[in-house]
This record gives structure tokens, sequence and C-alpha cells, in this order.
């Protein structure tokens, strides 16, 4: 998580200096003192969120200042009462931060179930229309799982799918879900999953889907990006069933490199993908907003039986 802010800060200079800490005969902590001199300071919206997450948070901070990254974190916290500018604990005022700041960093937030409060990340995603769920997936030296070669990343649209937050009650007893899929958001995520690959000199992407089914709706998504599949003629594309993407990246992760999907499959295969590798806490998260807005994340939830008892080994 914290690389990923650095890679945002930097921009192509990052790649060298982050890469060169994984060589064994550089001294990390003179490698990172290099941060101190690319930049004059930038502030970053900070979000500590709940449970571990302000210690995961105080931990950022200390890892930044060590490093001399110039960084100034400008905090906001979840409220206690609902704000009705968002309908939600976050504040309008935080929500201002980012968008002024266009970088920030967030930790695990917490929602009551079942208790009728609007999802504090559904509320970040919409209304800083962060379209895009980025999600790297590295096997890491040194953590023995049972692959040793996944370099794979996930990109999940963001904004609507089953996530959309539209439910009623159509009768007692009967509920009703709304997925909502436009061409809008489709060509959106499709078009930055083919962009990434090109920059980041990846060869394959992979649309994921269930249109055997809701033909309409996913039917829609992969039509949006075979659009943009064919201003891409050097990426390969390919089309998969996502349960049959669950037995193949359980199988052999290595037939997969860029993968695009709706929210609600990009939500359970970025997490299937964190398992691959050893877990949430080693997987990095960043979503995409338009106007340049990045908000890095952590992916585990808040923990809270663990909060206060300096357990927590999170890395990513």
């Amino acid at each position: 998580m914290a690389s990923q802010l650095l890679r945002r800060f930097l921009g192509n200079r990052s790649n060298q200096i982050l890469s060169s800490v994984k060589s064994p005969n550089v001294d990390a902590p003179s490698v990172f003192r290099a941060f101190s001199t690319v930049s004059t300071p930038i502030t970053a919206t900070l979000f500590p969120g709940d449970g571990i997450g302000p210690e995961i948070a105080e931990s950022v901070k200390q890892i930044f200042e060590a490093a001399d990254v110039p960084v100034e974190w400008e905090e906001h916290y979840v409220g206690d009462q609902i704000d009705p500018r968002t309908q939600s604990f976050l504040t309008w005022e935080s929500l201002e931060s980012v968008r002024q700041n266009r970088v920030g960093l967030k930790g695990p937030m917490a929602t009551p179930i079942g208790k009728g409060h609007r999802s504090l990340n559904l509320t970040l995603r919409k209304e800083l229309n962060l379209y895009a769920n980025v999600r790297p997936c590295h096997s890491l030296p040194g953590y023995k799982t049972r692959y040793d070669d996944v370099n794979l990343i996930t990109i999940r649209e963001n904004t609507e799918g089953e996530y959309s937050g539209l439910e009623h009650q159509v009768v007692r007893g009967v509920v009703e879900s709304l997925k909502i899929i436009t061409r809008h958001a489709s060509l959106r995520v499709a078009e930055y999953a083919f962009h990434y690959a090109k920059s980041h000199g990846r060869e394959r992407v992979s649309a994921i889907h269930k249109a055997n089914i809701m033909q309409k709706t996913d039917g829609l998504f992969l039509k949006c990006c075979r659009e943009v599949a064919e201003k891409y003629p050097e990426i390969k594309y390919e089309e998969v069933v996502i349960d049959n993407c669950c037995m193949m990246l359980v199988k052999n992760p290595a037939l997969f490199d860029v993968l695009v999907m709706p929210n609600l499959y990009g939500d359970i295969i970025s997490d299937l993908c964190a398992g691959l590798v050893g877990g949430l806490g080693l997987t990095p998260s960043c979503n995409i907003g338009e106007g340049g807005i990045a908000l890095a994340e952590a992916v585990h939830g808040s923990a809270p039986d663990i909060a206060g008892k300096a357990t927590v080994r999170e890395l990513a």
C-alpha cells in the first residue's frame, strides 16, 4: 500500500528506486532517503479508518518519515453522526480533501451491517467517482505459498453492477436488488485496463463475465471490452466465464495477466488472487478516479478484535 503511494508521488523514477530496494547489494535506508530529494512536499489525504486502521496508518507515517518522503498528511476521521450531504459517516469536508489533494490513503473502514447506513467504501467510490480498483498480485520472495510465479493484475469496475446500492422490497418476504451496467462505465474501465496493460508491458487482457446467463448486462460489458480491444491489436484479448476463471486461477494462475471485470466479480476474484500469494495483508490496492485522483487502501478488514494488541503484521 505504501509503495503504491510512493509510485504516485514520484512517477517513473519510483520504479527505479523501488526495484533497487529488492537488490541484496543495495542499502535500503540509503535508497529510501533518495526520495527526500525528489520534490517539494505533497499533501495527501489520510483516512486512518477503524479497528486496526489507526495502527497501520501510524506505521505508514513512520515509514514515510524514515524514508524522508516529501509528504504532508491531511488526516480525516469517520464521524459518529450521519452527514446529510453524503448520507454516510464520511463528512463532505473529507471528500473535498481528496478532491483537492488528488491522492490519498485509506485504512479499513467498517460499516454497521444491517443498520441501513450507506457503506463508507461505497460512498467514497460514488462521490469521488473512483471507477477502477487496481490490485497487483505478485508472489513475494521469501514468502512461500503454493505458487511461486503469480504475477497478475485485477482491474475491477468500481461504481455500478450489483454494488449500485439499489435495493427494495417488492412485497413482504421478497426483496429485489438491481444490477446496473452502463456503456459509459464499461468503456471507461476497459480503456483503463488496456492502457494499463500497454503502459506496463503486459501481453494479455482477460474480460471476466457471466454473459451466458446475464446476457443483457454482462453482454453489454463484453461488447464494450471488444470495442476497446480493437484499438489495441498488440494486446491479446480473451473472454472467460467467471466460474471457469476461478478454477483456472486455482489450477494455474500463470495463465492470466491483466483481468478486467464488473464490480461483484472483481470483489471476489481479487480476494481469490490475494489468497494465491498469502492473503489480503500482502496485497496492495489503489482506486483510480477521473481527474487524476488515486486513493490507495488496505483491502483487509478492520479486525476490531485485535485492535490495540500490537499483533498486526500487514505488509501491503
